[in-house]
């Protein structure tokens, strides 16, 4: 098999979408935003890494299978000029707009380019009860059995400790961004811990080792969530507006979900009751939970 997938962000999003390197047999391509292909490249398969900027290169080749998890416009007629035997997930329609395929709609009935509409499609997702790997792996004919995230080597940093907080939010997702994190971190260090808000690196190989030097990470639905997730580190993650269920565990992480899920869910405005229904205390409990009860970590597949 000759297999081109098409991720191209966010880039967490990439990271959860590695675990199909394990399936795939054969050649794999992978279209990508420039800043990912650090974290693609220095993976342990064989795969060919490209930039969307490079995007010329990989319509070249002829594929037996493209899989396009990403809804734009811009790449579904991309994808028109590539030569392959089959698409799973989505394609440009006869009628110029962005369609999906059939063994792909049950990940894109929930996406903002659903059959259904957004406001179904958002209802669809606040029901969904399975993981992004389980929805992507059942409709690639496959079953997801917890494969792991494949990550590359870090560039080694000084910054370690306790407990990582990961107090940043994106313009898309304000409402991610939690209110109490001062509180928490105040609360923790007077337990004696050491207890470090995660820096913006140059490298993202930087930012994954940063997570992993530390003996839990708490946080949203971000990327250092989906590096703890990665490396086995233990986290605590708060979900005030995006799918706590889409996310597979690993056996380190403790969800904590808002108790206004279902009024911000997929909401992308800034509403200051999002980000304070969680208290202090429960995510207080939850961070004290994971460093007493969790186990050595693995040695990172290298």
């Amino acid at each position: 098999m000759n297999t081109l997938i098409v991720k191209v962000g966010a880039t967490g999003d990439v990271v959860r979408t590695t675990p199909l390197l394990s399936r795939l047999k054969g050649q794999v391509t992978w279209l990508t935003a420039s800043k990912n292909t650090v974290l693609l490249q220095g993976s342990n398969c064989d795969l060919r890494c490209f930039s969307w900027e490079e995007r010329a290169k990989v319509s070249k080749n002829h594929y037996d299978l493209v899989i396009n998890l990403e809804d734009t416009l811009e790449i579904a007629q991309f994808l028109k000029t590539v030569r392959c035997g089959e698409i799973f997930g989505a394609r440009l329609g006869s009628n110029g707009s962005v369609t999906y395929t059939e063994n792909s709609r049950r990940w894109f009935d929930l996406s903002l380019v659903s059959a259904h509409g957004k406001l179904k499609a958002d209802k669809l997702k606040f029901q969904n009860r399975q993981t992004y790997q389980e929805l992507v792996f059942d409709g690639l004919g496959f079953r997801f059995a917890g494969e792991t995230y494949l990550l590359p080597e870090p560039i080694e940093t000084e910054l370690a400790g306790d407990v990582a907080i990961a107090a940043d939010a994106g313009p898309v997702w304000p409402m991610k961004k939690w209110a109490y994190y001062g509180l928490l971190k105040q609360r923790l260090e007077e337990e004696g811990l050491t207890v470090n808000v995660l820096p913006q690196r140059l490298s993202l190989l930087e930012h994954l080792s940063d997570t992993q030097n530390h003996r839990c990470l708490v946080g949203g639905d971000s990327l250092p969530m989906h590096f703890a997730l990665g490396t086995r580190t233990p986290c605590v993650t708060l979900f005030t507006c995006t799918s706590p269920w889409e996310i597979y565990d690993y056996g380190v992480q403790r969800k904590i979900v808002s108790p206004l899920l279902e009024k911000f869910f997929y909401k992308r405005g800034c509403d200051k009751r999002a980000t304070t229904a969680i208290t202090v205390a429960e995510v207080f409990d939850a961070v004290m939970h994971q460093l007493e009860t969790a186990s050595p970590k693995p040695a990172t597949v290298k």
